[in-house]
C-alpha cells in the first residue's frame, strides 16, 4: 500500500498543478510498468477519490494543521490518507501505518526526496503524519461537522461553481452537486448492426456480469452494468458487439433522426461514440471531422472495431470548414462542441479543480464560432444538433438564444423527452449532464 499511496499522492499533486488525471495516470503506467493490475486499480481509486472529495479533504487538513505545510508532497500524501480513513474499507491502523512509512521512505517522484532520506527528518515527518491522521480519527465527527458548515466542504466543488448552479437551478443544485460526487455507472451501447440488447444481455449474464435496462425511454440500445469492469472483460468488445457510452450521450444520434441516404457531418467527432451510433442506426454518407491527429486515429480504430465505414474521416477545424468542406451541403450536422465538461464531473473529478470561471467565456467564444461556421454547410430544411456536456447556461441556453437572434433563418425544434428541460439534461445517478438544441434551417 505504501507505493500506491505515494503514487496516488504524486498523481493528485500533478493534477492540481494543471495536468489532466487521465494523462497523469497514463504516464504513471508507462513510468512504472511493473505495477500489478491490483496496484493500478488502487492508485486510480485513490486518485479519483481524493479529487472527487478534494474540497472537503483540503478543509479537513487545514483544520488539523497548526500551520501550512511547506512540503507539497507530504500534503498530498496526507490527503490520500484522509480519503482512505473517511471513504475506504481499509482498516484505519493499516492506512495510518502505511502513510507513516510512505512519508519516511525515499519518495518515488518527489523533488523533496533528499530531505526524506535524512533519518532525523524522516522520524519527524513520520511523527507528524501519525499525529494528524490519528487526530482525525479521534475528532472525526466534530471535524466533519465543521467542514460541512462551508459550501466547498459540504459539496466538494469550487465556490464559483456552486454559486452558478445555485443561481441557475435553485431547487436542484444540491442534487446536481451531490450526484457529481458519486461513482459513475458503466453504461453500454449495443451495436444493433451485430447483435441486439437481449442477446447481449444474455452474453453478459453468461460471463458473470449483471446488467439491466436503463429506466429512461430514449436509450433503446443501452445496458447498465451493476458493477463496472474493464473493457477487456466485456464479451465481444473487440469484435464490435458493444461500446461504452453514457446513456445521456446516447440521446444525440436518435435526436437527429438519421435516415439512410442522408449526408451527415459530425464536426467534432473524436473519440467517435456519437458518429458510430449514427452509423449503427442508418446507412449514411457520414463525414467525421476532428482537429487532433491522435484523436483522429482513435476515431479510425473505433470505426474498425465496430465494423463501420464512414464516408470520410478528416483532420480539420470545425471553425474553418472552408479548409476541408467540398461545398456539398449536409442534411444533418452534429456539433458536439468543446465545452467546460461540467456535466461529466463525476467521471472526471479533476475537471472541478482544473476549470476556472474565466474559462467559460473562452469556451463560449469557440462554440459561437463553431455554430456560425457550420451553419453555412447545412442544407435548407436540414437540422443541426448543438451538443455540450456542460450544465452552465453560458455554454448552453444563452449560447443558443444568441445564435437564434443572429440567424433569422434558424428555428429551435422542441423535444418530447421529459427529462430535458429547456435543452438541459441534468446529471443524475444513471447518466451525465448534457445540453441539446436541435436547430432547423428555414
Amino acid at each position: 500500500m505504501i507505493r500506491t499511496q505515494r503514487l496516488a499522492a504524486t498523481a493528485v499533486e500533478r493534477v492540481l498543478s494543471g495536468a489532466s488525471l487521465t494523462t497523469v495516470l497514463q504516464e504513471t503506467w508507462r513510468s512504472h510498468s511493473d505495477l500489478s493490475d491490483q496496484q493500478r486499480g488502487a492508485i486510480q481509486d485513490l486518485s479519483y477519490g481524493v479529487l472527487r472529495f478534494y474540497g472537503q479533504l483540503d478543509i479537513l487538513l487545514g483544520l488539523l494543521l497548526n500551520k501550512p505545510l511547506k512540503d507539497r508532497g507530504l500534503r498530498y500524501l496526507l490527503l490520500v490518507g484522509l480519503y482512505q480513513l473517511q471513504y475506504s474499507k481499509t482498516a484505519p491502523h493499516v492506512v495510518v501505518d502505511s502513510a507513516v512509512s510512505a512519508s519516511c521512505s525515499p519518495s518515488i517522484d518527489s523533488r523533496d526526496s533528499r530531505n526524506i532520506r535524512n533519518p532525523r527528518h524522516a522520524k519527524s515527518v513520520g511523527g507528524l503524519v501519525n499525529a494528524i491522521l490519528r487526530n482525525f480519527l479521534r475528532k472525526r465527527s466534530a471535524l466533519l461537522e465543521q467542514t460541512a458548515a462551508t459550501d466547498v466542504g459540504r459539496y466538494s466543488h469550487p465556490q464559483w461553481w456552486i454559486d452558478r448552479l445555485h443561481a441557475q437551478y435553485p431547487s436542484r443544485y444540491q442534487a446536481v452537486l451531490e450526484t457529481a460526487n458519486r461513482r459513475p455507472s458503466m453504461a453500454l451501447r449495443v451495436n444493433r448492426r451485430r447483435t441486439n440488447v437481449e442477446a447481449y444481455q444474455n452474453l453478459l449474464h453468461t460471463a458473470g456480469l449483471n446488467a439491466r435496462r436503463p429506466e429512461n425511454d430514449w436509450a433503446e440500445e443501452a445496458l447498465e452494468l451493476l458493477h463496472p469492469v474493464s473493457v477487456e472483460k466485456l464479451p465481444g468488445f473487440d469484435q464490435g458487439l458493444v461500446s461504452v457510452q453514457d446513456t445521456g450521450a446516447q440521446m444525440a444520434a436518435p435526436l437527429l433522426c438519421p435516415r439512410s441516404g442522408m449526408r451527415v457531418l459530425d464536426a467534432c467527432a473524436a473519440p467517435g461514440g456519437k458518429s458510430a451510433h449514427l452509423l449503427e442506426l442508418a446507412d449514411l454518407e457520414l463525414i467525421a471531422v476532428d482537429n487532433d491527429g491522435e484523436r483522429v486515429e482513435r476515431l479510425k480504430q473505433n470505426f474498425t472495431r465496430l465494423g463501420l465505414k464512414p464516408y470520410r474521416i478528416i483532420q480539420g477545424d470545425a471553425t474553418h470548414p472552408e479548409e476541408w468542406w467540398d461545398g456539398r451541403p449536409f442534411d444533418r450536422i452534429l456539433a458536439d462542441v468543446p465545452c467546460s465538461a461540467s456535466g461529466v464531473a463525476r467521471r472526471h473529478p479533476d475537471i472541478k479543480w482544473l476549470r476556472r470561471e474565466s474559462d467559460l467565456a473562452q469556451f463560449a467564444m469557440i462554440q459561437r464560432k463553431t455554430l456560425d461556421a457550420l451553419w453555412q454547410a447545412l442544407v435548407k430544411g436540414g437540422q443541426l444538433l448543438y451538443v455540450t456536456c456542460s450544465i452552465f447556461a453560458e455554454e448552453n441556453g444563452l449560447q443558443v438564444e444568441s445564435f437564434l437572434n443572429h440567424h433569422p433563418d434558424a428555428r429551435l425544434l422542441p423535444f418530447s423527452v421529459p427529462e430535458i428541460v429547456d435543452g438541459q439534461l441534468l446529471p443524475d445517478p444513471h447518466h451525465d449532464g448534457f445540453f441539446y438544441a436541435l436547430l432547423e434551417k428555414l
